[in-house]
């Protein structure tokens, strides 16, 4: 198979689909691998290492494009990209596309395969190819929202740790999963006040038993949300429900209620974002201001640590491209139900129901797409 890997043109945008790492794996399986020149540059990797690697380097996206039997990327595709995809090609990529009708249209309109990165699941029930990343932008909200508190910034000019005789930022985290635990852990090792929410009691005794001391827990109701919500200097929103729009968490009404500088990070912001006033931000204007509460919303927060993000999402997705490749979309989805959880579009149909359900549209099952 050929596979290809054009350079990420959303902004700031520093990552790239494949390691050379990755493309040394898939040439030494036999397969032909095409890079556009310079889509490592941002993440570390020049032309060189991946010529050394066993790759070949094309001067153009569109011909990544035209002559790729299976496109990997970072992030989804742009609305420029999406008019080269073409059918019989697979797309494997990061997609969300339940809160994106454009996007999902014109998948549908180009006939490819698409299978997202943030739907393939492993055998304990987990997201093996969006772990990383979440693993990522949870240790890098504190980070930014500890920025955006800063008074320059808009924010309640509170230091996260305090000093002595001044008590350390107050930190809301809304989510145990992933994202909200490697947050918690980060901003209460930068010397906040941290409690965790989450509506699973055995999360909760899991990260009590695990973390207990390190930061607090508490159950997500809605009456316990708002009122830790509060007295937060930061609130990081990281609920995640797969393939799904995000949950709106807090309403532009309750922002009256929080603090003035109040800082909200919404990590869940590639799934339409948990906060009612959420929209979507890059690192070049990451911050802005609603009814004096600040908000973080930039789409693809581990952009801003490409290498690291690079390695780690290569590693991940390195045995699942690797099985595309060598056995087809079909068998490799049929010998692997977690890898047929990734696929949401094939040939013109949705095969991912909760994107269906986000966007009203019909859909069919990934077995129906296998056996069609």
């Amino acid at each position: 198979m050929k596979i290809g890997c054009p350079k990420e043109i959303k902004p700031q945008e520093f990552r790239v689909g494949m390691t050379p790492n990755a493309a040394f794996e898939a040439a030494n399986h036999g397969h032909e691998v095409i890079i556009e020149t310079g889509a490592g540059v941002g993440a570390g990797f020049d032309d060189a290492a991946y010529i050394d690697a066993g790759a070949s380097i094309i001067a153009t996206a569109a011909e990544v494009f035209e002559t790729a039997d299976m496109i990997v990327k970072v992030k989804e595709p742009q609305a420029v990209e999406r008019k080269m995809l073409r059918k019989g090609q697979i797309l494997f990529t990061y997609l969300h596309l339940a809160p994106d009708p454009e996007q999902t249209k014109d998948l549908l309109a180009s006939g490819a395969t698409c299978i997202a990165y943030e739907t393939v699941t492993d055998r304990s029930g987990g997201l093996p190819l969006l772990a990383p990343m979440s693993e990522v932008a949870g240790r890098l909200a504190p980070q930014v929202g500890a920025w955006t508190l800063q008074k320059a910034n808009g924010g309640r000019g509170v230091l996260m740790g305090g000093v002595p005789g001044v008590g350390p930022a107050r930190v809301v985290v809304i989510g145990g999963g992933v994202v909200g635990t490697h947050a918690a852990r980060i901003a209460a090792g930068m010397g906040a006040d941290v409690t965790v929410l989450d509506r699973s009691l055995p999360r909760l005794r899991y990260l009590d038993d695990v973390f207990g001391g390190v930061f607090n827990t508490s159950y997500a109701s809605a009456g316990n949300t708002i009122e830790l919500a509060r007295e937060a200097d930061m609130i990081v929103g990281a609920v995640l429900i797969p393939g799904a729009a995000a949950p709106k968490l807090i309403s532009r009404a309750q922002l009256s209620e929080l603090k003035p500088g109040a800082v909200l990070v919404d990590v869940a912001i590639d799934q339409g974002g948990c906060f009612e006033t959420s929209k979507a931000t890059t690192h070049h204007d990451p911050i802005y201001d609603v009814d004096g509460i600040m908000h973080y919303c930039v789409a693809n927060m581990p952009g801003a640590v490409a290498r690291t993000s690079t390695i780690a999402l290569g590693n991940a997705t390195m045995p699942f491209m690797l099985s595309l490749a060598n056995k087809g979309w079909k068998k490799a989805c049929s010998d692997d139900a977690h890898l047929k959880a990734g696929l949401n579009v094939h040939e013109g149909q949705l095969t991912y129901a909760a994107v269906g359900e986000a966007l009203g549209m019909s859909y069919i099952t990934a077995d129906e797409a296998i056996a069609g």
